[in-house]
């Protein structure tokens, strides 16, 4: 009886939602998909993972790409059975833009999706397969997306070039009802997380198209991580010991204490966990990256044999382990109201699949544009593109990764970055890490050497002038 009543409780308090959703025009899956989190949510789960349920990966529990050059024949065999899926929902609204992040420039006049069309193209050449690419769009990137890859006629495959991704509507912190917001309608709702990827396969009918086409695997990245590219040892190795699903992931450094991380459940399987589903008072051990080393790339390979199996079994409904988000309803309205929205994450996965496996891949593989200081970095000689339209770091180059850090008040956004440097970005070549501090302004023929510190206390304009060659800190008065 008890439960009844709870059961009765909890469909009350739904049905707002489920109104919502399906005026929204959402199909059934995504509703059923969003009352099981929006369950879990009521009962007072709020997705952790504690220390108590996993423990951290060591070297030798999972492969090193390095070391599958063998694979590579059999991963030959199958490219042609093979779809290379991005990731491209983004609007890059953090670095100012309203329209898809994927038409950002960033090399040689080039734009994310203009490089990995070419890409693409290049991939078909050298394999002599028609490799479908497919954008996995939002509904605010899918027709710009689309209008400009028109530019490469080759592209076109048996496969649509897109599916959408779902959304969920976004739930208030103070009572769990719907959050409303009539200043701007759109802010009711988020984005599912990458996750949604799985399901939105099925709703589309891409993931049965897919197989009516004879493609098994899949590889999938996002569209801002041009590090992210097709690698035949790696798909090899994927389908000669026939993983249903595998995630590339990377040893850590300070730069990526904030990813989420591989862990090992203590029941067995592999598990990703997010900063969203660490407990507070675990915060600091989950950014040690002598603790958790290894954090996800979301690089993934997928089996859509296995996938197909996965979700006949399951009804559809995978259970992703569960994010929950705090935000403001506004994202630029500070006193809006507090909201959670519910997501989940697509390298979760893992904890799903039997057989699920990850894999170490080196830094070259990741190195996505999430702000302004990633996509200066690739402006400049740190990276060139080479004939097959990789983007790799330059081989001149003598240290690792390059640390940039800007001044969020005048370079958080591509406008105000392309002001500053309005003749092109310093030679950066030689430069290990740059730090910019104020209203810095950069004329032509600029080199920075070593590690630099470039700082104007006031805010008004100061000019690095032409053909400075800066080696040590520059500060101005």
């Amino acid at each position: 009886m008890q439960t009844e009543i709870q059961a009765s409780k909890l469909n009350e308090k739904f049905l707002p939602f489920a109104k919502k959703m399906i005026d929204e025009g959402l199909p059934p899956l995504i509703i059923d998909t969003f009352k099981f989190y929006y369950e879990k949510l009521i009962k007072g789960e709020r997705g952790l993972i504690s220390r108590e349920d996993i423990v951290p990966i060591e070297k030798d529990d999972i492969a090193d790409m390095e070391t599958l050059g063998g694979f590579s024949k059999e991963g030959r065999l199958v490219i042609k059975e093979t779809v290379i899926i991005k990731l491209n929902g983004g609007l890059g609204t953090s670095m100012g833009l309203s329209k898809a992040k994927s038409l950002i420039e960033v090399k040689n006049g080039l734009t994310f999706l203009d490089i990995i069309a070419q890409q693409i193209l290049s991939y078909r050449k050298k394999y002599k397969a028609n490799i479908p690419l497919v954008l996995m769009n939002s509904f605010t990137t899918d027709e710009d997306s689309k209008k400009f890859l028109n530019r490469y006629p080759n592209l076109a495959s048996d496969i649509p070039l897109s599916f959408l991704q779902h959304k969920f509507p976004k739930v208030l912190k103070e009572n769990l009802s719907p959050g409303v917001w009539a200043l701007d309608p759109g802010c009711e709702w988020n984005p599912p997380g990458h996750g949604d990827i799985y399901f939105a396969l099925i709703t589309s009918g891409m993931l049965n198209t897919l197989l009516s086409k004879g493609y098994k695997y899949a590889f999938i990245s996002n569209s801002d991580n041009l590090g992210g590219i097709m690698d035949e040892a790696i798909l090899g190795y994927l389908a000669s010991h026939n993983f249903p699903f595998m995630i590339e992931v990377a040893e850590k450094t300070d730069a990526d204490i904030k990813g989420g991380h591989l862990a090992r459940l203590k029941t067995g399987g592999l598990i990703l966990r997010e900063i969203a589903q660490c407990p507070q008072e675990e915060i600091r051990e989950f950014q040690d990256i002598n603790v958790y080393r290894y954090f996800n790339t979301n690089n993934i390979w997928v089996n859509l044999l296995s996938l197909k199996k996965q979700l006949d079994k399951t009804n559809n409904i995978l259970g992703l382990p569960m994010i929950i988000n705090p935000k403001r309803i506004d994202p630029k309205d500070d006193s809006s109201p507090e909201v959670y929205q519910i997501e989940t994450a697509m390298g979760s996965a893992i904890s799903v699949f039997k057989k699920a496996t990850a894999i170490r891949v080196p830094r070259a593989r990741f190195f996505p544009v999430k702000k302004c200081q990633d996509l200066l970095a690739l402006w400049s000689d740190c990276y060139v593109m080479t004939r097959e339209s990789r983007i790799i770091q330059n081989p001149k180059r003598k240290f690792g990764t390059i640390k940039i850090d800007l001044d969020d008040r005048y370079y958080k956004k591509v406008d105000q970055l392309k002001e500053r440097f309005p003749h092109g970005t310093p030679s950066l070549i030689d430069c290990k890490s740059i730090s910019i501090k104020g209203n810095v302004y950069f004329d032509r023929g600029i080199v920075v050497k070593g590690d630099v510190n470039i700082i104007s206390p006031s805010s008004r304009k100061v000019f690095v002038p032409q053909g400075m060659v800066i080696s040590k800190d520059l500060i101005f008065d």
